[in-house]
């Protein structure tokens, strides 16, 4: 993992608490493609994706950030099964019920 700067810019959903966070390279390129999924118009609520052994996502009307706040609603997957929802090869409703 690489420690990459929480900046005040599209990437990381314009928020900047002053603090480094520890990023897998699973979590930095999440939040930029669910960022570029999401666009200008954000999310309604909040919701946070913990990714295992990579770390957390929290996605709100700011957009995604690498982030451990707290959430509305709470995913967990593993790498493989998140990054096949993110990128449309898995159906969401399927693997929630599938464990």
């Amino acid at each position: 993992m690489r420690q990459v700067p929480e900046a005040p810019d599209q990437q990381f959903g314009g928020h900047n608490k002053g603090r480094d966070h520890i990023m897998s390279d699973v979590i930095s390129e999440a939040v930029i493609a669910l960022n570029a999924k999401m666009g200008a118009d954000g999310f309604d609520g909040t919701a946070k994706f913990d990714i295992e052994g990579e770390g957390t996502i929290v996605i709100d009307g700011d957009g995604a950030r690498a982030s451990d706040d707290d959430a509305d609603v709470t995913l967990s997957a593993d790498a493989e099964t998140f990054n096949a929802i993110l990128y449309g090869e898995q159906n969401p409703t399927s693997a929630f019920m599938t464990g």
